[in-house]
């Protein structure tokens, strides 16, 4: 594991056999569908400024990752599981292959292709990079913005270099989540230079300039969004976004108490080495004052945002990418041992290599195991395409499906009829023959007059998932 060339094949190959098996195999889940269905409407109305679930203004999150599921589909010239993931699988590529590229020259040839497996196997990354979820994008962004702060810091590039490439990062990254993925790359950028005694750096011109850029992106979006829709509402949902996590409106103790464990386990298997970790380990003293910033970098935002009351495991995920550099530091180490509390043993480079290559195999057995024998299974008892098969043999081939104030329905994703939407009744057509309604509707649509003599009438009902129940009405 030298060459660059090597050393890239190796992560594309690894990073192939874990991402891309039945990649499209499993129905869509959790909060997939918020992600594909704006994309979707942003091919069918050529608005890609104002993302849209169920016709309706998406205020929660900003849509870079609906951009990227939208130029995915039309890149590949279809709409399905597996082109809405790509953007996530790819994200993650990119990382590995930065660590090989860009950190090559600060971890070296061994140190970087250790760094870039770390961060393909880990429990978090395989978990949130197979789905069309914010974190494989948001994590990923966070991720290349440090892996390049980082390398040029540590090769002594120019200022203007070190603080502006990875402030484009951060900017698409406010596009995909919002401003939290400054705690982490803050959280690194302050402990090194705090441990390195060089506060000037943070006051040269080039870090503003590279702040403007990063605000910049964002507001090149953010303003002709909050011009184009109701500036009272975007900014009461924005503040709810933030507000409601620190409040912890949906705060439960029994969850949250796990929050840092279950943060730590993402590291997974990796995480077993962490005892490996200390200054003896590291025979220059700039390792050491590095290990120990890195190591201060991912601990204290990972506690700060898991201490969150409103907090989930997952929104501490990029604390793995100062991790996955670290854990790189010490197995490139000549000598290596374990703690004496763990035997004190020597950890070779031999032996080293020996348990690289093992997890590898094992992770790629284990992920062709799951494609092979567990997914088939599992695609059979896939609820959501069910449901949707079972309302698109309700209605003739060509027919219009109204759908009414439905908010987010994950089976809209599956429906190849053609889907219109109306928020009140009165939107309706007096001509459409079939209604989609949620239940809390239903009884005004069934007093309402306006395709009398024609009436509406229940002829499906179906919950998904999450529970969640929409009505299929028949007018005649």
């Amino acid at each position: 594991m030298t060459s660059r060339a090597g050393n890239l094949l190796i992560v594309i190959l690894v990073w192939a056999a874990l991402y891309l098996p039945a990649l499209g195999s499993l129905a869509i889940k959790g909060e997939e569908g918020r992600r594909i269905l704006p994309g979707i409407a942003m091919l069918e109305t050529g608005n890609y400024l104002v993302p849209q679930v169920g016709g309706e203004t998406y205020f929660r999150k900003p849509p870079l990752i609906n951009w990227l599921v939208a130029a995915s589909f039309k890149i590949f010239g279809r709409q399905n599981e597996w082109t809405a993931r790509m953007p996530s699988v790819i994200s993650v590529l990119l990382v590995a292959i930065s660590f090989v590229t860009v950190a090559r020259a600060s971890l070296g040839p061994r140190g970087s292709i250790i760094a870039a497996l770390i961060w393909l196997m880990n429990a978090g990354i395989i978990e949130k990079g197979r789905l069309i979820e914010i974190e494989g994008l948001y994590v990923s962004l966070c991720a290349l913005a440090i892996i390049f702060w980082l390398s040029f810091w540590e090769q002594k590039k120019s200022p203007w270099l070190i603080w502006t490439i990875p402030f484009v990062l951060l900017g698409l990254g406010w596009l995909a989540k919002g401003p939290l993925h400054l705690v982490f790359f803050y959280g690194v950028v302050i402990a090194v230079v705090w441990k390195e005694r060089k506060w000037k750096a943070l006051v040269h011109p080039a870090h503003f300039l590279g702040i403007v850029i990063m605000l910049g992106i964002f507001a090149a979006w953010a303003i002709p969004f909050v011009q184009a829709t109701n500036q009272a509402t975007a900014a009461t949902k924005w503040s709810a976004q933030f507000t409601g996590r620190l409040r912890g409106t949906d705060f439960q103790f029994t969850r949250w108490i796990f929050n840092i464990p279950h943060g730590v386990l993402y590291l997974l298997p990796w995480v077993i080495f962490l005892p490996l970790v200390r200054s003896e380990n590291f025979a220059a003293e700039k390792d050491r004052q590095l290990a120990k910033a890195l190591t201060w970098g991912a601990l204290v935002p990972l506690v700060i945002v898991d201490l969150v009351p409103g907090s989930i495991p997952r929104y501490a995920m990029p604390a793995l990418v100062p991790a996955c550099w670290l854990l790189a530091m010490t197995f490139r180490e000549e000598n290596l041992r374990w703690p004496r509390w763990l035997g004190g043993k020597e950890f070779s480079i031999n032996a080293r290599r020996r348990m690289i290559i093992g997890i590898v195999v094992l992770a790629c057995l284990a992920m062709w195991t799951y494609a092979i024998a567990v997914v088939p299974k599992m695609d059979r008892r896939q609820r959501i395409k069910r449901l949707a098969n079972q309302v698109e043999s309700l209605i003739p081939s060509g027919e219009t499906i109204y759908a009414l104030d439905p908010n987010y329905q994950p089976i809209f994703f599956y429906m190849r009829s053609k889907l219109a939407y109306a928020s009140e009744i009165d939107e309706v057509p007096m001509d459409a023959r079939y209604l989609l309604v949620r239940p809390e509707r239903e009884q005004e649509v069934l007093e309402s007059n306006r395709w009398a003599p024609r009436r509406p009438h229940r002829i499906m009902r179906s919950t998904d998932y999450r529970k969640e129940s929409i009505l299929l009405l028949q007018i005649e």
